[in-house]
């Protein structure tokens, strides 16, 4: 579905990144609320939300840690929170879902398939002595990231049943394949939201072919005018495949989730510096960046006070 507006995401922190690679990377619920309010601010209108240990680091998936990173940005700015159901791999099913009954957001991940998310080489950068964060990573060699069909179709009902949109995230072709199969089944409702993810090791590399490859698949499989579709790309793809889905009438994700870096060699102090740059993308294009309102209005979401 082409917009008229295209629309930017900032993932401030995932649970890719380790606090030793980057300065800037947001620990403490303070900090993740207040990259997303800067993000905002340059022109965001939505942000992807993991949380973390507020003393080590580590990914965190407490309900009490999203529930206040949350509630904080909704009090400062009108910024729709897209909470994470991929907290860690290593979770239960049930251990990802708790934020959605919990919290009942306007929009949530929903990983469309099962693959090889691996970090290991990640390990390779970072000095020895750093407590959880090599374990960690290379840890992900030897794990499936699970998303099972009936995992899916358990994600999805249960954001039905609580007004909860699914943002689904896209790490190869096929598992488009999996949204139009529960799509045809009733279960997942149009238009649907689709994050073209690129770049992992596991999943599909970061390429323009891939990209038209992703949404040509996605043109075939659910007719072009049945879903909204956004890309990010992790580390230095990031504004290469930003400045060629903008191309494309696609949206963009930024943040750094994706990339602890501005360009090459030099940090982004948060993730508006990148929101700020995909903007200077949009404005040589002459796109417009819609406003949260308007991202609410073109996707059907319930509002924030719904949350």
């Amino acid at each position: 579905m082409r917009n008229r507006k295209i629309f930017i995401t900032a993932a401030i922190t995932g649970a890719v990144h380790v606090p030793s690679m980057s300065p800037y990377l947001p620990i403490t619920p303070q900090q993740i609320i207040e990259d997303a309010v800067r993000a905002y601010e340059a022109g965001a209108a939505t942000c992807h939300l993991h949380t973390r240990d507020p003393k080590t680091g580590a990914p965190d998936a407490s309900i009490e840690l999203m529930r206040e990173v949350v509630s904080g940005i909704q009090r400062r700015c009108d910024m729709i929170c897209c909470v994470t159901t991929g907290a860690s791999q290593m979770m239960s099913l049930e251990e990802r879902l708790t934020p959605i009954p919990a919290l009942q957001p306007e929009l949530a991940t929903c990983n469309a398939g099962s693959m090889n998310f691996v970090l290991a080489d990640i390990a390779e950068k970072i000095p020895d002595g750093c407590g959880w964060e090599k374990p960690y990573l290379t840890g992900t060699r030897n794990n499936t990231f699970s998303n099972t069909y009936t995992g899916l179709e358990t994600y999805v009902r249960t954001m039905n049943a609580n007004g909860t949109r699914p943002e689904f995230e896209v790490y190869d072709p096929g598992m488009i394949n999996n949204i139009a199969y529960f799509v045809k089944k009733g279960v997942i409702q149009t238009p649907v939201y689709m994050q073209f993810v690129m770049g992992i090791q596991g999943g599909i590399p970061a390429s323009v072919k891939n990209l038209l490859f992703l949404k040509e698949t996605a043109d075939l499989l659910l007719g072009e005018d049945h879903f909204f579709w956004s890309v990010a790309a992790a580390g230095r793809y990031q504004m290469p495949m930003a400045a060629a889905t903008l191309a494309l009438g696609g949206n963009v994700r930024v943040g750094l989730e994706d990339n602890l870096y501005l360009r090459a060699h030099v940090l982004a102090q948060s993730s508006a510096d990148q929101v700020l740059a995909v903007r200077n993308i949009a404005d040589a294009l002459g796109l417009e960046i819609a406003t949260s309102a308007e991202v609410r209005a073109m996707m059907g979401l319930k509002g924030a006070l719904s949350v």
